[in-house]
């Protein structure tokens, strides 16, 4: 993979904005996992995830050709592949659901997504701190 590569410097205002976008998404993890709800649900059904991503799409374009691009572009990936996942995870679900030895399976397939949710967060946010793009 290719690191991205922007020669502009971000306004600090805007750096600080993507700080405030990873931690709604930490909260809705945080949210995830002291509820009774399956952590990826938090993170793509809760208001803060839902706020973060629209935050992330009214301010898209201030970050063209800056390192930040790239975190909107991770933070955005991260709603809508999580978002996919969980959809495909419960259509599946049913007809599991259904059969007492498959059910466990529907609870391992929530539990991985939020795990990939839980580490693209994670390791976006630490990125974003030390004032590094993300990879494509």
């Amino acid at each position: 993979m290719q690191p991205v590569t922007a020669n502009p410097v971000p306004s600090p205002q805007l750096v600080t904005y993507t700080h405030l976008i990873y931690a709604l998404h930490a909260l809705s993890l945080l949210i995830g996992a002291t509820t009774a709800v399956f952590i990826v649900w938090a993170f793509v059904a809760g208001f803060p995830s839902i706020i973060a991503v629209i935050m992330n799409y009214a301010r898209r374009a201030d970050t063209a050709g800056t390192w930040l691009e790239s975190h909107f572009r991770w933070q955005i990936r991260t709603f809508w592949f999580s978002l996919l996942a969980c959809a495909f995870a419960s259509f599946l679900s049913v007809p599991l659901i259904l059969t007492i030895i498959l059910a466990p399976l529907v609870w391992l397939a929530f539990a991985a997504i939020g795990v990939w949710v839980t580490y693209r967060v994670v390791r976006g946010w630490i990125n974003l701190r030390e004032a590094r793009p993300m990879y494509r």
